[in-house]
């Protein structure tokens, strides 16, 4: 029997591969941390392999964090969270233009946890295809225009931040409000303020029951992006 979460699943990989059919096209998968965007990402390459139909490819933007000494240089709070996590100039250098003109895009340039580099791998991709970009403030304004089209993934921060802290050895404060959290969830509520990212995605998930996802809206994307 098929389940509720395969369900949405296959609505979404059809849905996708509707957009820019017969060229390259670039969907976001945004939300908080912890709320499954690498989960979700994965799967739907995975399915999307199931059959003969149009490839799914993923990576994603953790693997283009700035270093530590660069991410941490305006402080520990919420502020330098936000804007100083990701080089998006280098992502755009490595991953949009390179996918743009047909090539193969890199799958990362910065181990986060060793804070090194990482050496250079690519996706080999066909020409017809769509690359899924997973992440957080992927709505921001300077990214906004690189993606065809764009999922959130909506889950609320009491649900998030205990499921985020459960990939992690050690004791972690579950508590959103708590001390350790403050740095992670102010900077994604100052990502709502400036952003909203519910209201510019293309598909919208309450992905709080991981067995049971609600596609809950959806916005067509343009038929004419990018062509």
């Amino acid at each position: 029997m098929v389940t509720t979460r395969q369900t949405v699943l296959w609505q979404l990989v059809r849905s996708i591969r509707g957009v820019r059919p017969g060229n390259r096209a670039v969907i976001a998968v945004d939300g908080v941390d912890g709320a499954g965007k690498t989960m979700l990402a994965d799967e739907l390459e995975e399915l999307a392999a199931e059959d003969d139909g149009r490839r799914l490819a993923n990576l994603s933007i953790d693997g283009f964090h700035f270093p530590k000494a660069r991410r941490y240089a305006q402080g520990m709070g919420p502020e330098s969270f936000y804007r100083d996590s990701y080089d998006y100039d280098a992502f755009v250098d490595s991953v949009i233009s390179p996918f743009r003109a047909g090539e193969s895009p890199v799958r990362a340039i910065w181990d986060v946890d060793a804070d090194e580099p990482m050496p250079t791998t690519r996706l080999s991709l066909p020409a017809d295809c769509v690359l899924i970009v997973d992440g957080i403030f992927l709505h921001r304004p300077e990214l906004r225009e690189l993606w065809d089209a764009s999922i959130w993934i909506d889950v609320p921060f009491d649900v998030s931040v205990p499921r985020g802290s459960e990939r992690f050895t050690g004791d972690h404060d579950p508590d959103p409000e708590g001390a350790s959290n403050h740095r992670y969830v102010g900077g994604q509520r100052l990502y709502f303020e400036e952003c909203a990212p519910w209201e510019r995605a293309t598909w919208v998930i309450d992905n709080t029951d991981l067995t049971r996802p609600r596609l809950r809206s959806t916005r067509h994307p343009d038929p004419d992006m990018r062509d």
